[in-house]
């Protein structure tokens, strides 16, 4: 016999286990389930783990330098002679993310109202689910209320010889404890540009294998070639046009063979960092009736309701932003409206997101490409980071700013920062654009002497039409 329950939620992302307290708290029975490890991919395996090893690169690359600054390093060894212990840098990363990955766990554990299921959930109908446990042991439950919040799961590209090589993801890459000699990435976005710079800046050899012509083909040409120059200046070598067309295993050695239709490329290690997959094939979502797209995302409306009654998808596997902090925000958005009384969508959402290169490059709203392309005039402002004195003070001053107006509306339309701090000082566009002010308010303020924010009403100076 089923167990009934208020509410299920499926996955403990970052969007799951916030609105299972917070039905909790509401009165609703609740059941949250969870397969593998709480926290999900942000705290696994993506942005904590991730930015815990950017920062340990980052000492590395400025203790390489320390030379600029009038410090010195030691006695006797080379500028350049830093090397990385890549098991200390796995094990500091697994004590961050064990704490946070504990930390999600005991809050829904401890949360009133709150009953944690360990397995894989399936739908055995529209508001039926199936608990099955690692052990074998199976539990039904019934609730009028779903949530899936189920996240992604890297995407290996079929390519032939796949599967008789061993291949990196961004999961696995994080496992090892040896620096790979040679790490070539295929991919070309966020993903593979944040290994490669964190991996060359370890010590590795890095080839960055790229299908176009640029790198973060999303982005203006402008700052995907910025981007490009300052990780090859730190030694990242980029190949464009190079779509591997079969792997294999190197003969009598551990590597990789990746042909290429300009020859081929022998590596120690093969990073896919091509895509993501929602993990929605495995739900059983026919039994609920629940289509998903081309692509396995669930569609939604504006409130992250699904087509069948009392089910919401939320997070990556809703194709309504394929980051943490849209995943949150869709938690903040089922609970508005179905606890709060209140009427918020997601239509409304202004994107924003950064790559998390160093210097950081951070965007929000439309790009100056979007913007062209809807045929109406604008107004827009660069400047080089070179101008900021935080950047000049640090020795940092690559990348620049762009703002991007509605000179009827005096609305922001978009802005980017690459550069040093550019993932803080973004905020300043973000909240102006979300409060729908016009650009003269941001213009207007007044900012603390010495940031990168304090640039930013001398950037929006500068507008003129753009042409």
């Amino acid at each position: 016999m089923a167990q009934r329950f208020d509410a299920i939620v499926i996955g403990t992302g970052q969007s799951g286990p916030p609105l299972a307290v917070r039905l909790g708290k509401s009165g609703r029975k609740t059941a949250v389930i969870e397969r593998a490890s709480f926290g999900g991919t942000c705290v696994n395996v993506g942005c904590t783990p991730t930015k815990a090893y950017v920062a340990c690169a980052r000492a590395a690359h400025v203790a390489r330098h320390a030379a600029d600054f009038g410090v010195q390093i030691g006695t006797g060894a080379p500028p350049g002679d830093v090397r990385v212990d890549l098991a200390f840098v796995k094990a500091r990363k697994e004590r961050i993310i064990g704490a946070s990955r504990d930390g999600v766990e005991q809050w829904l554990r401890h949360a009133p109202n709150v009953t944690v299921f360990k397995g894989h959930a399936r739908f055995t109908g529209a508001h039926a689910v199936r608990v099955a446990a690692h052990d074998g042991a199976q539990v039904d439950l019934e609730a009028p209320e779903i949530f899936i919040n189920t996240g992604t799961r890297a995407l290996i590209p079929a390519i032939p010889g796949v599967e008789t090589i061993r291949y990196e993801t961004n999961s696995t890459l994080l496992a090892l404890e040896q620096l790979p000699e040679h790490l070539a990435i295929c991919g070309g976005s966020y993903v593979a540009l944040e290994f490669a710079q964190m991996f060359r800046r370890f010590g590795s050899r890095v080839t960055v294998l790229v299908r176009g012509q640029r790198v973060l083909a999303r982005e203006d040409e402008d700052y995907s070639r910025a981007v490009q120059d300052v990780l090859a200046r730190e030694g990242v070598e980029f190949r464009f046009g190079a779509e591997p067309r079969s792997v294999a295993p190197l003969d009598g050695q551990a590597g990789v063979r990746i042909a290429l239709d300009s020859g081929s490329l022998d590596v120690s290690h093969l990073l896919f960092a091509t895509g993501r997959l929602p993990n929605t094939d495995d739900l059983g979502l026919d039994a609920a009736g629940i289509e998903r797209d081309a692509h396995g995302l669930i569609a939604v409306d504006g409130q992250l309701r699904t087509r069948v009654e009392g089910i919401w998808a939320l997070g990556d596997v809703n194709g309504r932003g394929a980051f943490t902090h849209t995943s949150y925000d869709d938690f903040q958005i089922v609970a508005a409206n179905l606890l709060d009384g209140k009427a918020r969508s997601a239509d409304t959402r202004i994107p924003a997101y950064a790559v998390f290169v160093d210097p950081p490059l951070a965007r929000v709203g439309m790009s100056e490409r979007e913007v062209r392309e809807r045929g109406k005039p604008a107004l827009i402002a660069t400047m080089p980071m070179s101008r900021v004195g935080r950047a000049r003070e640090r020795g940092e001053t690559d990348g620049f700013m762009k703002a991007l107006v509605d000179p009827p509306t005096q609305r922001i339309l978009g802005a980017a920062i690459f550069g040093i701090e550019g993932d803080e000082a973004i905020h300043t566009f973000i909240d102006t654009m979300t409060a729908d002010a016009p650009y003269t308010t941001l213009q207007y303020a007044m900012h603390i002497h010495p940031t990168v924010s304090e640039l930013v009403p001398t950037l929006l100076d500068g507008l003129k039409p753009l042409e």
